[in-house]
């Protein structure tokens, strides 16, 4: 039986923070580039000049507007997720065996990335059940990987691994988007005489890599923190650990306010990264430039970018402090969306996705080794902590969504949720302030 390894060794850390090179190219490929391009040419009707006709969807006899409908199952996926996570994460913390939900919600999410194969207008429902399917596969699953930090890396490492963490998994996916690219770019020289066929494979590809290099983090990670047997009792654990965390938030001030501020915040966060493609589809005047081929670039162009914004991040973090950092990067994006309301051409979208995607992997990574500092250090139950964290991104996501569909259906145009978006960095902004400048997230202490 292999021997398991010590908190804070550098292989363990690597195994862990190699999950993200798994299970990124369901966020780009997937969620961000190829299937939102996918989606736009089954749902769009276009004329010969590529100006959009019709945005009509027909589904379960409704008609819809096409970035409404996929808005609102995407937003109806978040809002299972935020209430299986407590249900799940606190059996895992009391039977001690994160790593089996670990999996199953992996192999749920690649699986149906690879369903979205057979995804047609004639089959609508098919294929939005594996993207819902997927959706949660993905989200759930990072619920027990991101419960692992606190367990696998002492407090003066988890800035650093966390980022290390985003890094890797924005080269891993950006490696299989350049193959899909390929694929569906020189599609005759792949031999493919079928144009969609190489896209469809690309949600294949998707889901193999997901599993495959999935295997070496399992390989080392721990089973769980504890070693108790299941009763009819656990089932719903989760839910009293998670009313027994939200009690305590009023001994932990800095803790109570941090989530308020990252609940506001992350909800524009994920959505702008949920919606940027369909953006780019339906509001740029895309002229002679293919439009797949200058999205994907400007996808790829976010995601290397990302790269160095999540170091850059991590390097200032420790010399001015957690949320000092965080209240410049939203800064940022207030003035990044009130740029983005105003553009029209491929030149300034690339503009705004070199800065979108600088500060992206730094907010992303900052926000949840931020949290992990924030907990106790006496707590066992890091999985309902960041259970807890998990239920709070996701309700602002669905809230973030619905509001998206919500404005591309009444007013026939997305770039109005762009002002939605600026008022929850200003509010984020206002309520990092209130945050205590002290303890883990100080930067005395980083």
């Amino acid at each position: 039986m292999r021997k398991q390894l010590p908190k804070g060794n550098r292989k363990l850390l690597h195994a862990w923070a190699f999950y993200d090179w798994a299970n990124s190219v369901y966020s780009l490929v997937i969620a961000s580039a190829v299937f939102p391009i996918f989606y736009g040419a089954l749902t769009l009707i276009k004329d010969e000049n590529g100006k959009i006709l019709d945005d009509t969807v027909v589904f379960l006899g409704i008609d819809f507007n096409n970035d409404t409908l996929i808005s609102y199952v995407t937003a109806a996926a978040f809002l299972v997720v935020s209430i299986i996570s407590p249900l799940l994460s606190g059996i895992a913390d009391y039977v001690g065996n994160k790593k089996i939900f670990l999996k199953f919600f992996c192999y749920l999410g690649a699986l149906s990335c690879i369903g979205l194969f057979w995804f047609s207008i004639e089959y609508l429902w098919f294929g939005l059940l594996c993207y819902f399917l997927a959706l949660i596969g993905f989200w759930a699953s990072l619920v027990f990987y991101n419960s692992y930090l606190p367990d696998i890396a002492y407090p003066d490492q988890q800035d650093k691994v966390s980022a290390k963490g985003y890094s890797l998994g924005y080269v891993g996916s950006v490696i299989l988007l350049v193959l899909c690219l390929a694929m569906i770019l020189m599609h005759d020289t792949f031999g493919f005489d079928d144009e969609g066929l190489p896209t469809r494979l690309s949600f294949v590809l998707t889901g193999v890599w997901w599993i495959g290099f999935s295997q070496y983090t399992y390989y080392y990670l721990p089973k769980g923190n504890k070693n108790q047997k299941f009763t009819s009792r656990v089932l719903f654990n989760g839910f009293r650990e998670l009313r027994g965390i939200w009690r305590s938030l009023k001994h932990n001030i800095a803790l109570k306010r941090y989530l308020a501020a990252f609940f506001v915040y992350s909800m524009a966060v994920q959505t702008i990264m949920l919606v940027a493609t369909y953006f780019g589809i339906e509001e740029l005047d895309w002229g002679t430039t293919d439009a797949t081929t200058g999205l994907i670039v400007s996808i790829l162009l976010i995601q290397l970018v990302a790269v160095l914004g999540a170091y850059l991040t991590s390097r200032a973090s420790a010399k001015f402090g957690n949320i000092a950092v965080l209240i410049v990067l939203n800064c940022i994006w207030i003035a990044i969306c009130a740029y983005a309301y105003t553009i029209t051409s491929p030149q300034q979208f690339y503009v705004t996705a070199a800065f979108v995607g600088l500060i992206m992997g730094g907010i992303q990574s900052l926000s949840r080794s931020t949290y992990s500092k924030l907990i106790p250090e006496n707590a066992v139950d890091t999985a309902s902590y960041f259970s807890f964290y998990d239920v709070s991104e996701k309700i602002g996501i669905v809230i973030g969504m619905f509001s998206y569909g919500y404005v591309a259906q009444a007013t026939g145009s997305i770039r109005y949720a762009i002002l939605f978006f600026i008022v929850f960095f200003v509010v984020g902004l206002i309520l990092l302030f209130r945050v205590p400048r002290t303890g883990a997230i100080s930067k005395e202490s980083a």
